[in-house]
């Protein structure tokens, strides 16, 4: 049976693009010195393919002088920058704009332009090429990466497959190893676009530099719907990706830079919904402004679905709308979009109006796309009023405005114009206005702002981007933009790692109100903004005032600061990160503020650079004096807002009223408290706050303290009606039920063990349950493995409950299961588990329990000292043995042992092979129960005698370790030894390590012809030594092998 290992994966891989007409390389086959040579560097620094992108610069650029061509490929292959993602954005730069150069005309005069790098529009003139078993050189470092892609000569894209056969090579291993490749050889992505890790079965893409959080599934190879289930996703994303104008699309339009301040960038990528949402609409933005027809036929909807709209016509200026869950992307869509529609030759360049209906919303969508400009190929502008946005859309083409819809409200006499009607600023068509939460009630489209707007810009085009459905009942919004072209629900967001879960849980009964208390909702009830509540206090006398003054007395605000500040910490207590505190009103907001910083005065400070918690509201000099030093200008708030986002800044409780509600992402925000009446998308919108992705957050929780249960209810009916799927918020009631049933299966697992002392004994006490209990765990049959699954699952499901009381009851139990999980699941000395091994929720638990993770050592907590393998003293043998925990003994022998082959294996082929086998062995014999305990520990013990003495034998026989290791592949065979005697082996062994060591190259192991040459000498040299000629082919073979794994350390020295 042919066994499946990684280079199965790989020759499918290589297939598929092939399929792709790609053409299909191997490594070794290029490197220097062979016949199809390519590379230049016979040390491997060499990167690009220097001939073909010459040809390539020669070829797009048939009228540029030489000089000028050998001018751009040096700042192609030469980019200097501070840093690799700085040397990424110049050349991502070059490659979409073109390299900068100078040349000298026949007159003489001296000229500037653009040499271009690809030919998007046809990308068959473009020169396509996967490599696989690439190696590379940098620094002290040699990597050889699976597939690199090359366009032009240029690697564009790292690919690292791993065996899906393999348990322990799994996407994240690979993704894993592309981390330390951007490390240790940064040299191979300074011209990178893509990034993809898979396993053959799963697959997850990325950009350079993004985290494990930020590498995705591509769901769809067309876009139009899921690629089938049965393709396996390394097949979809090869074939959805990197199709050849689908991957220049990308490479063109899809990445982006973000400027996050103090110069430093972060390269995002397009998901597979925004990539297809945007190219959908540009098509549809067509059809809608320039009267071309539209093509494609609509498919059956599903979960996720890009199409043209059904019945739209040529010209009827509605491009559609967009429907992107909230916390997916949508603003960065936006940006995309506004990319694409700007550079396409139709379009002539058009005229952006990116609408919103508040300032914040205008300033934070704003600084999105400012961060972006690269994108749009301009800076974009705001308009401060209605004068200047005049002015600003009074242009002959260009631009991206930034208006608030309040804006296109027709000018007052005081403007030096007059009339109701707002007169016309623009005929053309050629002008796009984009408006963000299309739907929402305040733009008013039939006798409103939008009426005003659409006067203004009559033959204008518009495209909605929301991130909650359109109501059924909703004509209005149709009859401007037209139908969904993109939706993109709740429940695919989460299955994609886009969003979290959304827990909802509700408190109102635990604050032990009076009746006379109770808030008393009436469903007629309209919201007021805070902007108006400043602007309109006379008018605020209604039921708005008298609901306010139930929401905000002194007692019920007594009662929530309480209940808020021993929720939160409960919170602390299972997951670091952040809170958001929703109130009624301005006044409540500070009155609750002041009552917290009572109970926990810690958390007070007026400076901005200090302290927990904060008010962020607006305000002005007529407010009451306690209010002042909440009240901050715009770029003190954007300063407040920066620190907030830092997941590692104290600043960790944020009260408001309707600041930072939407458009506002802080990813380790994780708990919501509302005190507020909302409904619908307002309420849609504010709790999605919480579902931001976050390194292993399980997921966000709102907890509601008015009662909005009802609300929440309908605004998921206006959700499924539209077609969508998944849940707004899942009731916490469910994950505490998922919690108790894991809770009951650790239960069973240490049935008949006590752990009071757990919880009441001294610190002494605590530490010595942990080997008990591990010997507990594995005496049962496959113990530990259960135990590993069970309270993994336990600590997710514990961490979205708390602090629920059920929660709470468990939390000392959870904490100690999670502490013997943590021992078990320990490595074996010298292998490092990154943090990343254990989930973030149980990390904290642990930490926060009695013992810390730092104290469990699982020798310690045996009362061992930690030894050294390699002078394991008879002494310590005898603690083990004499240990009376019988099944944790054999454990930490075992883990030992692992341990030391693992280590040996790196010098030492046969011995640590013939090690392993015993150990197999012997555990194997254990597992069946076909030797009692005590004969497994001796069979261990042994073991580790033997392994010891192997240490001793390079000494008495006068051998380096590197000779050993050779010596120990001669003496595999009994016949050699008694014909040949050992002086003569160890003779051998030596002038094997000296002619191996001159003749291995970096990457001799993947190269035939370097390996066929070794295999000679290697013979030459068996043969002189009248080494016996049946056991040489045996012999050649497990001295290579021996080679193999000494030449890495040789070729870095």
């Amino acid at each position: 049976m042919s066994a499946f290992t990684e280079s199965v994966v790989e020759e499918a891989a290589l297939a598929w693009l092939a399929s792709l007409k790609y053409a299909v390389l191997h490594g070794p086959d290029i490197a220097v010195g062979m016949p199809a040579a390519e590379r230049t560097d016979p040390t491997y620094r060499d990167v690009v393919l220097e001939a073909r992108l010459r040809q390539a610069l020669v070829l797009h650029n048939p009228d540029l002088p030489p000089d000028a061509l050998e001018d751009a490929f040096r700042k192609l292959t030469r980019t200097d920058a501070p840093s690799l993602m700085e040397r990424n954005h110049a050349v991502h730069r070059m490659l979409v704009d073109g390299v900068a150069v100078e040349y000298r005309r026949p007159d003489g005069s001296i000229t500037g332009t653009q040499a271009q790098v690809i030919d998007f529009d046809t990308p068959d003139n473009n020169d396509w090429l996967a490599v696989n078993q690439f190696t590379v050189a940098d620094g002290q470092h040699t990597r050889r990466p699976d597939v690199v892609l090359f366009v032009n000569g240029l690697p564009l894209a790292v690919i690292e497959l791993k065996n899906p056969a393999d348990e322990n090579a799994t996407v994240w291993s690979a993704y894993h190893q592309l981390q330390t490749y951007q490390a240790q050889i940064p040299a191979l992505f300074a011209t990178n676009a893509v990034l993809l890790a898979s396993d053959g079965v799963q697959a997850r893409i990325g950009a350079l530099g993004a985290g494990k959080e930020w590498f995705k599934p591509w769901r769809t190879i067309t876009g139009q719907q899921d690629a089938a289930a049965i393709l396996a996703e390394l097949q979809v994303v090869l074939e959805g990706v990197f199709e050849k104008r689908r991957f220049l699309n990308l490479v063109r339009h899809f990445l982006v830079f973000e400027d996050e301040g103090d110069g430093k960038l972060t390269k995002k990528m397009a998901g597979y919904h925004q990539f297809h949402a945007v190219n959908v609409a540009v098509e549809e933005t067509l059809r809608a402004a320039v009267r071309s027809s539209a093509s494609g036929e609509a498919p059956a909807p599903g979960f996720y679905a890009s199409r043209a709209q059904a019945d739209a016509k040529p010209g009827d200026r509605r491009v559609g709308v967009v429907w992107h869950t909230q916390g997916s992307g949508k603003s960065l869509t936006m940006a995309f979009y506004a990319g694409r529609v700007i550079l396409h030759p139709a379009m002539e360049n058009p005229t952006l109006v990116v609408l919103t209906d508040r300032n914040d919303l205008d300033d934070q969508l704003f600084g999105t796309f400012a961060r972006c400009r690269d994108l749009l190929r301009q800076p974009p502008v705001q308009a401060t009023d209605r004068a200047d946005l005049r002015e600003k859309l009074a242009v002959a083409s260009g631009g991206v405005v930034f208006t608030t819809i309040q804006k296109f409200f027709p000018p007052r006499e005081d403007d030096g114009t007059k009339g109701d009607r707002q007169p016309v600023l623009s005929n053309r068509r050629n002008i796009i206005v984009i408006a963000d939460e299309a739907h929402r009630s305040q733009y008013d489209f039939v006798d409103g702002f939008a009426r005003h707007m659409r006067d203004a810009l009559p033959n204008a085009s518009f495209i909605g981007f929301t991130g909650t459905p359109i109501e059924q009942t909703d004509a209005n919004t149709r009859a401007v933009f037209g139908d969904y072209i993109s939706v993109y629900d709740i429940q695919r967001a989460v299955t994609d790692g886009a969003t979290v879960p959304i827990y909802y849980e509700s408190r109102l009964a635990k604050l032990e109100l009076k009746e006379t208390e109770r808030p008393k909702i009436d469903p007629e009830f309209e919201e007021v903004t805070e902007g108006e509540e400043v602007e309109r206090k006379e008018k605020l006398k209604s039921r708005w005032a008298q609901l306010e003054a139930v929401v905000g007395s002194e007692n019920r605000i007594k009662l929530i600061a309480r209940d808020l500040v021993d929720h939160f910490e409960n919170r602390l207590a299972t997951l670091d990160g952040k809170a958001m505190v929703v109130c009624m009103s301005r006044r409540i907001c500070v009155e609750l503020y002041r009552e917290i910083a009572l109970l926990r005065p810690t958390w007070h400070d007026h400076d901005d650079e200090l302290g927990t918690m904060k008010v962020i509201m607006t305000g002005s000099a007529s407010d009451p004096l306690p209010w002042q030093h909440h009240i901050r200008n715009k770029k003190r708030r954007e300063d407040m807002a920066l620190r907030f986002r830092d997941p590692k800044d104290p600043f960790q409780m944020v009260i408001v009223r309707d600041m930072w509600l939407t458009g506002f992402d802080a990813p380790s925000l994780h708990t919501m408290y509302v005190d507020k009446p909302m409904r619908g998308h307002g309420l849609m919108q504010a709790i999605a706050r919480v579902n931001r992705v976050f390194k292993d957050k399980p997921g966000g929780l709102v907890v509601d303290y008015l009662g909005l249960a009802d609300e929440l209810k309908k605004a998921l009916a206006t959700y499924t009606e539209s077609g969508g799927t998944g849940k707004t918020a899942l009731d916490q009631a469910e994950a505490v039920a998922v919690m108790q049933e894991k809770y009951e299966i650790c239960l069973g697992l240490f049935h008949g063990f006590s752990w009071a002392l757990w919880t009441t004994g001294t610190p002494q006490d605590r530490l010595s349950l942990l080997p008990a209990a591990q010997e507990h765990i594995l005496a049962l049959n496959d113990g530990k493995t259960r135990l590993l699954r069970a309270v993994t699952e336990l600590g997710q499901a514990f961490a979205l409950s708390v602090p629920h009381v059920e929660a709470l009851k468990i939390r000392d139990d959870v904490g100690f299961f999670q502490s013997v999980r943590a021992v078990l699941a320990k490595g074996v000395p010298g292998e490092q588990r990154s943090d990343e091994d254990l989930d973030h929720a149980i990390r904290q638990i642990i930490s926060r329990a009695v013992v810390s993770d730092g104290v469990i050592d699982i020798f310690a907590a045996a009362g061992l000292k930690k030894p050294d393998i390699s002078i394991l003293s008879d002494e310590f043998l005898s603690e083990v043995r004499d240990m009376p925990q019988r099944n944790l003994a054999i454990e930490l022998l075992q883990k030992l042992l692992k341990g030391e082959i693992r280590t040996r294996a790196k010098r030492n082929v046969v011995q640590a092979r013939s090690f392993a086998e015993l150990l197999e062995k012997a555990i194997r014999q254990y597992q069946n129960r076909a030797l009692e305990t005590a004969q497994v520990i001796e069979a261990l013990i042994q073991l580790a005698k033997d392994m010891r003495a192997a240490n001793a034998r390079g000494e008495a026989l006068k051998l380096t370790e590197d000779e050993l290791a050779f010596y120990d592949a001669l003496e595999v065979n009994d016949s050699a030894v008694k014909v040949l005697g050992e002086p003569t082996l160890v003779d051998i062994a030596r002038e094997l390590v000296a002619t191996v060591k001159q003749n291995v190259t970096i990457d001799w192991t993947v190269r035939e012809n370097v390996r066929a040459q070794l295999r000679v000498i290697v013979k030459r040299i068996l043969r002189k030594y009248g080494y016996p000629p049946d056991k040489q082919e045996k012999a050649t073979q497990t001295v290579l092998e021996q080679a193999e794994v000494l030449s890495e350390m040789w070729a870095v020295g």
